[in-house]
């Protein structure tokens, strides 16, 4: 467990689980208490007995890939709190959201304001989940590059998402993705958009390097 993020009015902290050490992020609002969990990877035990303390509210999902579902039957069973996530990425879900996302909508966590934000890509449904200054993008965006996609028309849609939704946010938003260690946007932004400046191959897809693409 860590704290990756704290300040007057919240408070987010990171788990590491299952085989492909995915992270999942749990959101508190320090004045209520009141707590989300993002992404269900695996050992639910786990990211329960992190919540305790806390009145867990949602299950959020950045998207559908096993390696962020793989503990969401049973955190659902235990917790008895919506899920939510976008209806393109419900699909192979056993059972329905009980909310949906479009992109753009603003939702309240205790006194904390989210703006959740759709950036298809890696998944159709794919979304980051925006908390001031703070940036839970899932497999959209990880230090280095954007995550994986199958083909060079997904790649498109990944950069554009990330061109269109992530860019324009303050240099100072951290990010916290879906692997590995966070980052910030001014860190990013200037490989980003020297990848963007240059000419690439049309088949370009799958595990993709800024620096080396």
């Amino acid at each position: 467990m860590t704290v990756v993020a704290e300040d007057k009015k919240a408070r987010i902290i990171r788990l590491q689980l299952g085989p492909w050490e995915t992270n999942t992020y749990i959101v508190i609002c320090l004045e209520t208490n009141i707590s989300a969990v993002v992404d269900a990877p695996a050992e639910a035990n786990i990211i329960i007995g992190e919540l305790k303390g806390t009145t867990p509210a949602y299950i959020l999902l950045t998207h559908n890939h096993l390696d962020h579902i793989g503990a969401l039957n049973e955190l659902r069973n235990k917790l008895k709190v919506p899920l939510a996530t976008h209806l393109s990425d419900s699909v192979n879900l056993n059972t329905p959201p009980e909310k949906s996302f479009k992109g753009g909508e603003k939702f309240v966590l205790g006194k904390l304001e989210i703006t959740v934000l759709h950036t298809p890509g890696h998944t159709p449904g794919s979304l980051c989940f925006l908390l001031g200054s703070y940036l839970i993008s899932g497999d959209t965006l990880f230090p280095g590059g954007p995550g994986n996609t199958r083909s060079s028309g997904d790649f498109k849609q990944i950069v554009g998402s990330i061109k269109d939704k992530l860019l324009i946010l303050p240099e100072n938003t951290y990010i916290f993705p879906g692997h590995g260690e966070s980052t910030t946007l001014k860190k990013e932004k200037p490989g980003i958009t020297a990848f963007m400046a240059r000419s690439h191959s049309l088949g370009l897809h799958g595990d993709v390097l800024w620096k080396n693409s």
